[in-house]
């Protein structure tokens, strides 16, 4: 594969193409900061259909994974599945000690079906203390990584429309506090635009928490966000009966590339106090496994709407 010419705000290829394997060669990428999240994502479009690294990024993958992706219907939903395991065994190999291949990296379901690592008996490496979760649309797919604390994410396209009126798909998932927040909204543009970030947000609560594989409680909490433009900040409000749910937590939420939303939801670290603890950092890099990872942001790729620093 003829070499790629790296920027300076590029990060060095993770890997490179070994007959049909990929092997690790890079230094290891230094493990997210406390309440930093590193987001990781790609655009399936940059990635051609016919392309021979599709064939190697599927070489990458368990046999159940290659199970699951062949059962698909569709050239683009097996491209997508493809793409979203081959973004999470990358994402989490740079967090090791340099030496892991991607394809070695074995997952399991945790208590509601959430992937979570399996780490095997006497490994010899160095066990990162992070988390992971992944999601994704046809045109966009994020992998989410923190510090020893339990995260979610959700992406969505900003365009998206509903098949059916936003109030009465509100009125069917949403909790009354949040139907009456959107349909006090006159301007049908924005109640849409409201509508995909309240979604977006429970979506990643419910992801961190890990119920949204065994069913979404999305009635059983509330999502307020904050009404100051200079801080804008985002809360959660649960009912005490409401068995594994919790309020601690935090969460961000801002547009990628001015054509998505995407809402980060993380375990409050009880250890900080004040409003240092209501702030994400966030690190955010495009990327083409083994081929080209660039660290991005700046207005024309990120607009932070509220939860981040």
């Amino acid at each position: 594969m003829p070499g790629r010419v790296f920027r300076r705000d590029m990060l060095q290829p993770v890997g490179s193409t070994v007959s049909r394997r990929f092997s690790t060669i890079s230094s290891p990428l230094p493990l997210p900061h406390r309440r930093e999240v590193h987001l990781w994502y790609i655009k399936p479009e940059e990635i051609n259909d016919s392309s021979p690294q599709l064939k190697n990024y599927m070489d990458l993958l368990s046999p159940c994974e290659k199970a699951a992706v062949s059962s698909l219907t569709g050239h683009r939903l097996q491209k997508c599945a493809i793409l979203a395991r081959t973004l999470a065994r990358t994402t989490l190999s740079r967090y090791y000690d340099g030496t892991v291949d991607p394809g070695s990296i074995k997952f399991r379901k945790g208590l509601h079906g959430k992937p979570e690592i399996m780490w095997q008996d006497g490994d010899n490496i160095t066990k990162p203390p992070i988390q992971f979760n992944l999601s994704h649309t046809s045109s966009l797919i994020a992998c989410a990584v923190a510090l020893e604390t339990l995260i979610g994410i959700d992406v969505e396209e900003n365009t998206r429309k509903t098949a059916n009126n936003v109030l009465s798909i509100a009125r069917r998932y949403f909790t009354i506090t949040e139907v009456e927040h959107l349909a006090a909204i006159t301007c049908p543009d924005f109640q849409q635009k409201e509508f995909i970030r309240l979604w977006t947000l429970k979506e990643a609560y419910v992801k961190a928490i890990g119920r949204c594989f065994s069913g979404a409680p999305f009635k059983n909490f509330t999502i307020k966000m904050g009404s100051d433009k200079r801080a804008p900040k985002i809360h959660i409000e649960t009912g005490s009966d409401c068995e594994g749910l919790t309020d601690n937590c935090q969460f961000a939420l801002m547009e990628l590339n001015k054509s998505h939303v995407v809402a980060i939801c993380m375990e409050r670290d009880q250890e900080i106090s004040g409003n240092e603890n209501n702030l994400l950092r966030l690190k955010v890099w495009r990327t083409i496994p083994f081929i080209e990872d660039e660290l991005v942001s700046g207005p024309e790729t990120l607009n932070y709407i509220c939860g981040l620093t």
